[in-house]
This record gives C-alpha cells, structure tokens and sequence, in this order.
C-alpha cells in the first residue's frame, strides 16, 4: 500500500509537469534575477532545502515530476547506475549557476520583489501552445539518460535541485536534527541482495545494511527496499544519524 500511494504520487506529479515545469526551472531564476524579482522556483528550492533538514531527498522519492517519469522509464530499462563518480557532475552544473544567480542580484541591486508566477500566465507553465517547445527538450533531458543509458540518471547527474537537498540533509547531519530516516535490523539480514534490486538509486543497499547506517547522500527515502525486504530489514524512522 505505500508503494501505491507513492507512486500514484509521483506520477501524478509527473503528469502536472506542464502546469508546474516553471516552479522548477533554474532559467527563469536567472531572468528573474537580472531584475532583483526571487521567482517561483526560486521559493521552490529555497522550500526543498529547508525540508530537507528534516526529510532529507524525500522530495525526490515522493514529489518530484522527474521522479515520475523516470519511474515510467523503468519498466523500460532498470540498469543500474553503480558509478560514484556519475553523482559529481550535477555539482559541476549547479555550482556555475549558483555563482550567476548570485551575480544577477548583486547587479540588480539585491531583492527587490517576489514573484512566485513569475513567468507563468495564471500560475500555469504551459499556457499556450509554444510552451511546449520549452517542455518537450526538457522531457528529453530527464527521458533520455533514464530510457537508454542508466536507471534515474538524471538524479545522479544532471539534476540541478538535488545539491539543494543533499546539502540540507549534511547540515541537519551536522545539527544533529532528527529527520526521516530509514533504520535498519543487521540480525535479520540475508543478505539476498532484493533490497538493491528495489532501490531506484541504484544503491548498495546490503552493504549499508551491514554497516548498520542507512545514510547516502543518493538515497530519495522512496522505501522500495522496505517494501521489497520479506525479513522486515529495513524500516523508515524519525531521530538523529546514529553514529556506527
């Protein structure tokens, strides 16, 4: 029942793309920007980071439009991403960006206004006809890497909002705020590896079971592993990082 729910979530989700494309855009923060306006999307990432010091990625597991289509893409194709290295390249797109947000404001003289539609007709992002020749290549990015290469491929690379929330998450780490977790019963493992076949993220499930910490910073607390676990293994939870 809670991998229905949260997959009928996401994908909802996924099919209110063209309204919501705009709240998470990191174009329109720019061109906002160049006028001193924090736009939409800009209270949007501001939002992921604050929850996540308490919710970590769950944003991504849950709520995220990408989420859902690359969930879809996977009927297609579960390759695994097992490259740690693949998760770096989202830094070198996020960071550059960041600076250039920075950058607008300081030259417009700092926040003047807030608009949270800004950009949309009506709160709605894909109002008219040509909007779509916006949406269709960004659908491209997120469905291509998912379709042909590797599971949830833009999470891990390209995705420009998952710095926000991993940053949150070591923060709260650092805090010690208790957050959403999940938990897990080393003695009950056997080590039948069904937790990693289930993991989106392409994650070593086994391996942080066995060290008896859950933490990754990839981990979109989606819980296919505790769904997925027949030993009840794993476990979602609320508290601070226990130390291992």
């Amino acid at each position: 029942m809670k991998q229905k729910v949260r997959r009928s979530i996401i994908l909802i989700s996924f099919f209110l793309f063209p309204v919501t494309m705009f709240y998470f855009s990191p174009y329109l923060i720019i061109m906002a920007g160049i006028g001193g306006i924090v736009a939409g999307s800009a209270i949007m990432f501001a939002a992921q980071f604050a929850l996540s010091l308490f919710l970590g990625r769950a944003f991504c597991g849950w709520v995220c439009p990408a989420g859902g289509v690359q969930d879809a893409c996977a009927i297609a194709n579960r390759k695994p991403l097992r490259s740690k290295k693949a998760g770096w390249v989202k830094y070198f797109i996020w960071a550059p960006w960041v600076v250039t947000v920075i950058l607008m404001f300081v030259r417009a003289g700092g926040i003047k206004g807030i608009d949270p539609f800004f950009g949309t007709e009506y709160g709605i992002s894909a109002a008219r006809p040509e909007a779509y020749i916006i949406y269709i290549p960004i659908l491209a990015l997120i469905v291509i890497p998912a379709l042909f290469f590797r599971r949830r491929l833009f999470c891990h690379s390209i995705c420009w909002m998952a710095p926000f929330m991993v940053l949150g998450r070591k923060l709260g780490n650092l805090l010690h705020i208790p957050s959403l977790r999940l938990r897990p019963d080393q003695s009950k493992c056997t080590s039948c590896l069904t937790c990693e076949g289930a993991c989106p993220m392409s994650l070593p499930v086994s391996a942080m079971v066995a060290r008896g910490d859950m933490e990754n910073t990839e981990c979109v607390l989606c819980g296919e592993c505790t769904s997925a676990c027949r030993q009840n293994v794993i476990r979602f939870g609320f508290g601070q990082r226990r130390k291992t």
